[in-house]
């Protein structure tokens, strides 16, 4: 198996679970006192690379991020909830599925704002190259549906980015066949 460093034992998706709280402040606002989605983005990748690098026991770096979706405004003084999760485990890569809820400081007003996939990569310490990455378990009803899915938002990136044929998106054609 060339440089890669042998990860085989399957760790559970809890056991990498991250949430991370923020204040939404002033500075973090555009001029209609709503969050800038670059200041989200930017907290989601952190919470999103502190659980890859948790599930993979390693340095990761982000590799893509997609189907980012600003659903609802976050505004001048509420609290955000980002939760990640890693939905499944490929080769020398994790998708972590990564969402964001927000409420005011009283805890009221919860919603569901944000959620997107990111994709992260082991890094080696020594050879600063890709390394093997643990395989996922899913115990959960809720993780098996994010692990499922996995394969299809997979060979999405991997088509959109010119990286597989359309012929061979066989994920993405058995979907549409169903």
């Amino acid at each position: 198996m060339s440089n890669l460093t042998e990860k085989s034992e399957a760790k559970k998706i809890a056991d990498s679970k991250t949430i991370m709280t923020e204040m939404i402040m002033p500075n973090d606002t555009n001029p209609i006192g709503n969050l800038m989605g670059g200041n989200l983005l930017r907290w989601m990748d952190i919470a999103g690379g502190i659980c890859a690098g948790k599930h993979c026991e390693s340095h990761v770096v982000t590799a893509s991020v997609d189907h980012v979706s600003f659903q609802k405004p976050i505004r001048l003084g509420d609290v955000i909830t980002i939760k990640a999760v890693v939905s499944r485990a490929f080769n020398t890569s994790v998708e972590v599925y990564v969402e964001v809820f927000a409420a005011n400081v009283k805890g009221k007003d919860n919603r569901r704002c944000n959620h997107a996939y990111f994709t992260f990569v082991g890094i080696d310490d020594e050879t600063k190259k890709p390394c093997q990455v643990p395989p996922v378990l899913a115990l959960t009803r809720e993780e098996q549906q994010l692990y499922d899915g996995a394969l299809r938002r997979r060979e999405l990136r991997l088509l959109l980015s010119g990286r597989i044929k359309p012929e061979n998106a066989k994920e993405i054609k058995a979907f549409f066949m169903n």
